[in-house]
């Protein structure tokens, strides 16, 4: 766990930069247009995934000065493991294409990158406008819990439970690993996923996401940057099984981790899928 003791002003808060350099780039400028920076600037992990740049937004993450906590991706390349360690079900969509972005990942991240990911904390803590805050990436039982605006409230007590025996009582969690941002009250806790930057919210969309926190007060911001860029530089990497159309056509190459309450009707994709074809 690391502690930042008490921050001053606003946070910005973002996910799954997912090896997206371009939309990294574009979180990066807006941070400096509203002057946040250094620990005011958190990553919920995630850092490389499905797109095509995964040596150089490492890179310009680690330039940025922001506060990574460590998402499964970078737990996972860390120790050399052989897959993303998603909490994929094997044998899904979602799993079999899996393979083919973290192979390319593992080429492409030297031995410095990698260092620099095993030593991210799981847990960040501080204090912003009298509220204590913790930041995780999926959940603390598991890294990579999914956690959705629907899911049950035990699911989120259970974690809340786990996060308390670690860090002690907080106000607020900061989440991420789900890639859908939303705000949800828990008893006395505020649960608030930034959602992820490097692939759209399975919204029809090709905008990501990002939120800034104030200690009382979230915003959710749509973060609009050069996706033809990012979709050519997945071709060139020969990444094509699925995530580089979802960069176009805002949705999921799979449904496969999302509950059924949050599914898009397949003709509503598809209809999507030509009009951005």
């Amino acid at each position: 766990m690391q502690d930042l003791g008490r921050l001053e002003g606003r946070v910005l808060v973002f996910g799954g930069p997912y090896s997206n350099l371009q939309a990294t780039q574009a979180v990066l400028q807006e941070a400096r247009a509203q002057g946040i920076a250094g620990r005011n600037l958190i990553c919920t992990g995630d850092v490389v995934a499905y797109c095509g740049q995964p040596a150089e937004t490492v890179a310009a993450v680690r330039e940025s000065g922001a506060i990574v906590v460590a998402g499964n991706c970078e737990i996972q390349l860390a120790s050399g493991a052989a897959d993303c360690g998603c909490g994929f079900e094997e044998g899904t969509t979602c799993d079999l294409l899996s393979a083919g972005w973290y192979g390319y990942a593992a080429q492409q991240v030297d031995e410095a990158a990698r260092a620099w990911m095993a030593g991210l904390p799981d847990i960040v803590c501080f204090e912003l406008a009298g509220q204590r805050v913790a930041v995780i990436h999926g959940g603390v039982t598991d890294v990579a819990r999914f956690l959705w605006e629907t899911s049950p409230e035990s699911a989120f007590t259970e974690e809340i439970a786990a996060l308390t025996d670690k860090v002690g009582a907080v106000d607020v969690v900061l989440a991420g690993h789900c890639g859908i941002p939303f705000e949800r009250q828990i008893d006395t806790v505020r649960w608030i996923n930034a959602g992820v930057i490097g692939m759209p919210p399975h919204d029809g969309g090709q905008a990501t996401r990002y939120a800034v926190f104030d200690g009382k007060t979230v915003t959710f911001h749509t973060l609009r940057y050069d996706t033809a860029q990012a979709f050519r530089k997945m071709q060139k990497a020969g990444l094509t099984q699925g995530y580089h159309d979802g960069l176009v056509s805002g949705y999921w190459p799979s449904e496969d981790v999302l509950p059924e309450d949050l599914r898009v009707p397949l003709s509503v994709r598809l209809s999507s899928s030509r009009a951005s074809g």
